[in-house]
């Protein structure tokens, strides 16, 4: 049976008096990835933010791995997002890799080994771009370096908004296969908004579609 990583009963967000979402009920299970759908300005990053407990909902419930969500600090160590575009830092590529284990207080051997291993995870061969330098890098590559960031992190849940949207069809390939292979090595469970459709297609085991902040409808 598959253990229920997020339920929502009853969401309902707003900004200056506005509602930007509204999900009725819905369950997200744990190691699957789930597509999101849904024109623009339909709540999708609202959505993405409230998993990533960077925002509490104004209404309703959500509950992380069958337990209320009480202190969001410590959840957002154990989910990573992805934002369209993610700016590097004005560092190597090592350097924005780690950036987020430094932060953690993890050695530099132990940041390096996790680095390696991140930037390989993403395609990109350690020896090659470990000291290569933000202005250095192609648009896929850097794409790929800001997973590779996430990755290195180990997330129990990765969010990903728009991870093709500036990269060619070969980098959206190596970042599908990427992403397949942290669910399978280390059981990664991923929420990814998308309007690329036959890549999400491809990548997805669940894609739903958000209309105009409306209830998450399931569409395959």
């Amino acid at each position: 049976m598959k253990k229920i990583l997020y339920s929502l009963k009853g969401i309902r967000h707003y900004y200056s008096g506005r509602e930007v979402l509204r999900i009725g009920h819905a369950f997200l299970y744990k190691d699957e990835i789930v597509g999101l759908t849904g024109p623009n300005g339909c709540g999708k990053s609202t959505f993405l933010r409230i998993l990533a407990f960077l925002e509490n909902p104004t209404f309703g419930d959500i509950k992380f791995l069958g337990d209320a969500v009480t202190d969001m600090e410590i959840l957002r160590r154990r989910v990573t997002l992805l934002l369209q575009n993610g700016c590097l830092l004005k560092r190597s590529v090592m350097e924005n890799v780690t950036y987020g284990l430094k932060i953690r207080g993890v050695s530099g051997e132990e940041r390096e080994r996790k680095g390696r291993k991140a930037l390989e995870m993403v395609g990109l061969q350690p020896e090659q771009f470990l000291k290569r330098r933000w202005f250095e890098l192609s648009g896929g590559e850097a794409q790929r370096v800001s997973l590779a960031s996430r990755f290195a992190l180990r997330p129990e849940v990765l969010l990903l908004d728009e991870p093709t949207s500036s990269v060619d069809s070969d980098s959206a390939e190596l970042i599908k296969l990427a992403l397949e292979r942290a669910r399978h090595n280390w059981g990664t469970s991923m929420v990814i908004v998308s309007h690329d459709d036959r890549w999400l297609e491809k990548v997805s085991d669940r894609i739903f579609s958000l209309e105009k902040g409306g209830l998450v409808v399931r569409i395959r």
